[in-house]
């Protein structure tokens, strides 16, 4: 292919829980001696699931692949809040949870849907004057965050199990699937959070046909290559969705 390094493309990459995105982008680039790596959309440390890499001149495509919509499952955990809205940070609350049925949670749930304007938690990657909100979260300093419009196509509540309710969302990117868990849990009555979050699809590209980081690694380079879209399917991918 003229023009193109056989790397020049995307990898898709199934996360692992205790990484952050940055971390995947490290490995991958050391492992391999890649010169320029990014990545398309940041996972939280604790969410596994579909990691979009892209290597080379296809770094170029990274807004417009970012740009795609996004789809998860997880499991929220009623009855406790804490300050990350997700299973890292700290307790703030704890009540009983009341006896609730999978189709009343479900109802709940779909109040969310359509448009939505979230506000970021104190505890996120959102730059404030240059500094991310977590780090003013951690010197105990909350400042004002201006909402954002979002979308939530569906989220829909699969199953209950006391204090769990399994879930899977579609949304437009930019989503705060844990701000959702705790609105969830504040319409509850009880409080709930993000206990677990896995992402299953983004844009036109699905968790089915990513690799975990484990195994990526242990790849040679040659079958590695195989593994990478093409910048031109990517290219045409992003002008067709």
């Amino acid at each position: 292919m003229a023009g193109f390094d056989p790397f020049d493309g995307a990898l898709l990459v199934d996360k692992p829980a205790g990484m952050t995105s940055h971390d995947v982008v490290y490995k991958i680039r050391r492992g391999f001696q890649l010169n320029k790596v990014g990545h398309c959309g940041t996972l939280d440390p604790s969410a596994t699931g579909l990691l979009i890499l892209v290597i080379g001149k296809a770094t170029k495509l990274s807004d417009r692949i970012m740009g795609g919509d996004k789809t998860y499952e997880g499991i929220i955990r009623f009855g406790v809040t804490t300050e990350s809205y997700d299973a890292d940070g700290l307790v703030v609350a704890t009540l009983p949870v009341r006896p609730m049925t999978l189709e009343e949670i479900a109802a709940n749930a779909a109040g969310f849907q359509g448009d939505l304007l979230q506000t970021p938690p104190m505890v996120s990657a959102v730059k404030i004057g240059g500094v991310p909100l977590y780090k003013l979260a951690r010197k105990g300093v909350e400042v004002e965050r201006k909402a954002r419009l979002v979308h939530i196509y569906r989220f829909s509540i699969l199953s209950y199990a006391e204090p769990d309710a399994q879930c899977r969302i579609a949304c437009t990117k930019g989503t705060y699937v844990r701000s959702l868990a705790h609105d969830l849990g504040q319409k509850a009555g009880c409080g709930a959070y993000l206990k677990s979050l896995r992402r299953t699809a983004s844009g036109k590209y699905d968790i089915k046909d990513a690799m975990p980081l484990a195994q990526l690694l242990e790849l040679p380079l040659s079958e590695l290559e195989k593994r990478v879209i093409p910048f031109l399917t990517l290219a045409q991918n992003e002008q067709t969705v």
